[in-house]
This record gives structure tokens, C-alpha cells and sequence, in this order.
């Protein structure tokens, strides 16, 4: 019977354990070891740890290679959304994995299979448990598998603008000509300085703006320049 479910489980995973004991441990919350009084069994608290930091890792890889122009401090943002417990609630929802949870009575009377916080917890269990098995290729290509279609969505609603790259696209369609990014001052301690840059455009001053980063003050830049822009038609 579990070996049944742990297979099902692999196959919405789409990844083959060579040590389904790991997958055992990830799916088995504490509540099931305390009623079952089972000692050689370990519970999934401690790869929960760990597949929190494998998760922080590659989602930060992934906006760092896909948005190389973004600020660190929304880059914080975009991650905080993806990997929060409602959003990874979410992803295990649709993989099923509240079916397949060894939890204890207690639990079960409390509706522990759809709760957020264990369906959220078993998912980076289970994401550390393909970490030990197989490293991090593979456990990369699960998250792009089973997160790709949130992502999106959460990324979508996202708050923050990529003005860089609006404005780039701008000056290419209406100037043919790229924007110049001048740095005109640095100011500050080595862990807390301070950028000002400024935006030409056919030789002309379109923006200025600070920030704790080249790249967060080009993009303040940026933001000032398509506004003048759009005002100016």
C-alpha cells in the first residue's frame, strides 16, 4: 500500500528515488511517529530545513538569471511570493501530496491534509529528500516542472516594474538609439553606499536616480526618464 503510493507520488513528481526511504521520511509528519511510537522511523522536520534553504537557492538562481537588471530589494520580493506557504500550499495542492501524508490521529480529526502550514512543510521535505537522492540537478528541474505556472502567475501581479528594460524598449522603437547610464556619484561605507546615476538620451538628460546599488539607481533613473518621456509625448 505505501510502497503504491509512494510510487504514484514519484510519478506526479516526475522523479524516480534510488532511496524511496527518503521520500518515506518526507512525506511523514511527527504527529504519525508520536501516536505510532515508531523508532527506527524519522519524521520530515529536519528535511523541511533543508529544503527550505534548496528552495531558496535555486528560486534566487532562477530571478537572478531572469531579471539580471532587478534591484536585490525586489528580487527579496519576487521570492518572498514564490516561496511563501501560500504559494507553495499551492503547488502541493495540485501535486496531491495532502493524499499521501502519514499523519496521526490527531491530525486526521483536525483536518491536517489540507492544512497550509504541512502541505508547505511536506513539499520542501520532499524537495530535500530529491536533494539527497540526486542532487541539485534534479531537484531543479522538479521546481521548474511543478512551479513554472505559478511563478508566472505570482510574477504577473507583481508590483514591482522592470523600468530599464521599458525604457530600453522605448528609446529602440521611437529613437533607434540606446539610453547611457552615467555614474555621477558614490558615497558611503563599503556595506552602505549610495549611487547616483544619470540617463542621457541623444545626448540629453532624460533622468537621475539614487540608490544602494548601481542597478537599483539606474533603474530610479529609468523610472524618471519614461515619465518625462511620456509627458513629453
Amino acid at each position: 500500500m505505501l510502497t503504491n503510493c509512494l510510487k504514484e507520488l514519484e510519478r506526479r513528481l516526475g522523479y524516480h528515488f534510488k532511496n524511496s526511504a527518503l521520500l518515506q521520511q518526507a512525506i511523514t509528519h511527527k504527529s504519525y511517529l508520536n501516536e505510532a511510537r515508531e523508532r527506527s522511523q524519522k519524521d520530515n522536520e529536519r528535511l523541511e530545513f533543508l529544503g527550505d534553504a534548496v528552495l531558496d537557492l535555486l528560486i534566487s538562481q532562477g530571478l537572478l538569471l531572469h531579471y539580471p537588471d532587478t534591484p536585490e530589494g525586489e528580487l527579496s520580493k519576487m521570492k518572498a511570493r514564490i516561496v511563501s506557504e501560500t504559494a507553495l500550499a499551492k503547488v502541493a495542492r495540485r501535486l496531491e501530496i495532502g493524499h499521501y501524508l502519514l499523519l496521526g490521529r490527531g491530525e486526521e480529526i483536525t483536518q491536517g491534509r489540507a492544512k497550509p502550514s504541512l502541505l508547505a512543510n511536506a513539499l520542501e521535505a520532499i524537495l530535500a529528500a530529491i536533494y539527497l537522492d540526486g542532487g541539485l540537478e534534479p531537484v531543479s528541474r522538479v521546481i521548474q516542472k511543478v512551479f513554472q505556472d505559478d511563478i508566472e502567475e505570482l510574477l504577473k501581479t507583481e508590483a514591482y516594474t522592470d523600468y530599464k528594460t521599458e525604457l530600453q524598449e522605448l528609446c529602440q522603437r521611437d529613437y533607434e538609439i540606446l539610453p547611457t547610464y552615467t555614474v555621477l556619484s558614490e558615497s558611503g561605507p563599503d556595506h552602505q553606499k549610495t549611487f547616483e546615476v544619470q540617463i542621457s538620451i541623444k545626448g540629453s538628460v532624460y533622468g537621475r536616480g539614487l540608490g544602494r546599488s548601481k542597478k537599483e539607481a539606474e533603474q530610479q533613473a529609468a523610472r524618471e526618464a519614461l515619465e518625462k518621456l511620456k509627458k513629453t509625448g
